[in-house]
């Protein structure tokens, strides 16, 4: 699953794309559809909590903090595509982001206003206008060709295979980009969309506000003696999908930034997911539970998550310690991951966050 992260995972998550992008794939495979990404909202014990603070990134999670002012692009670029091409972009006048993390960092980068089109998992104030060319899990190469793009962005997850060929084939410029999985993945992920769109200055100031967020919110969080272990589930209810996430869900890196511990690597799950059970959840003994916000919407809100199979039952189920994260950004790794770190620690350490 490169997205139980996924934004199109079971990110992330994620935008959501490895293991976020894993996490979309399978998710999709069992769900017959990509995620839909709602509206950015953090609970922790089921009250949403405030929005996060300048430090944290842009002032509202539905939106994004593009840089200021307009880059020129320096054109015509030849880069190296993920899956082993060169490919040469002379323009960025109509750019097609294949994914929401994707399009966060075209947005941030300040080409928001080239972007033609958008995926299901898009779903930021500033590109809520632009058509949808993905059908669920799915890209439409007829809907990518007729907006005449210049350029186009695409995960390694992004398929079917047969769409991305039919655009390459168009001749249109198409440049896969490696997933992000982890935090340390994040800079490098910056600097390749913005060469591939002939903006590498732009995309050295994005990396460096991004790292200095980072940096201000994991200052900010206070110092434990013991990290709470923290479960990661990927809830579909509608489609009785439960997973518990593992070391390769995506989520570990942002855990352990936040201060926990990953509960599923700590019980020795290997993997990304594996199917929830009370035993599992035994197990795994989490003293806090996260989720994507459509996945606990899913299942009918906190109460309804605590009615599954061995939730109540665990630290986090007794106390009611439940931090649920936009599905767009849980697993983005990108520009608004501030934004979600410091989500993840306010429910994590909300007796003593700072």
């Amino acid at each position: 699953m490169s997205s139980p992260r996924g934004p199109r995972s079971p990110r992330s998550p994620h935008r959501p794309r490895a293991p976020r992008t894993r996490l979309r794939a399978r998710a999709g495979a069992a769900l017959g559809g990509l995620l839909l990404l709602l509206g950015a909202s953090a609970c922790a014990t089921g009250e949403p909590a405030a929005a996060p603070t300048a430090a944290g990134g842009a002032a509202s999670p539905d939106r994004i903090e593009a840089l200021p002012g307009t880059p020129t692009p320096r054109l015509p670029v030849t880069v190296p595509s993920a899956d082993g091409r060169q490919v040469t972009v002379d323009s960025v006048e109509r750019i097609i982001p294949l994914s929401g993390s994707l399009a966060e960092l075209v947005f941030s980068l300040g080409l928001g206003p080239h972007a033609v089109a958008r995926d299901v998992s898009t779903t930021f104030e500033q590109a809520a206008q632009l058509p949808v060319i993905t059908q669920a899990h799915e890209v439409s190469a007829e809907g990518v060709l007729s907006l005449r793009p210049t350029v186009v962005l695409a995960d390694r997850s992004t398929g079917p295979a047969e769409a991305v060929q039919q655009i390459r084939a168009a001749g249109v410029p198409l440049i896969v980009v490696d997933d992000a999985k982890q935090l340390a993945d994040i800079g490098a992920r910056i600097d390749r969309v913005a060469a591939a769109l002939g903006v590498p200055e732009a995309g050295a100031e994005l990396k460096s506000r991004t790292e200095q967020q980072i940096s201000e919110v994991r200052s900010g969080i206070p110092a434990a003696a013991k990290r709470p272990r923290v479960a990661f589930l990927y809830l579909r209810g509608s489609a009785s999908v439960f997973l518990l996430g593992g070391p390769d869900s995506g989520a570990p890196s942002l855990i352990e930034a936040a201060g926990g511990e990953d509960a599923g690597t700590a019980a020795g799950l290997t993997g990304d997911f594996t199917p929830l059970t009370s035993e599992a959840l035994v197990k795994a003994a989490p003293d806090a539970i996260l989720v994507m916000s459509k996945g606990l919407d899913s299942v009918g809100g906190v109460d309804g998550l605590l009615d599954l199979a061995g939730v109540a039952q665990t630290p986090a189920g007794l106390d009611r310690r439940i931090v649920s994260v936009d599905d767009g950004r849980l697993l983005s790794y990108g520009p608004r991951t501030p934004q979600v770190l410091r989500e993840l620690a306010a429910g994590l350490h909300r007796d003593g966050a700072r």
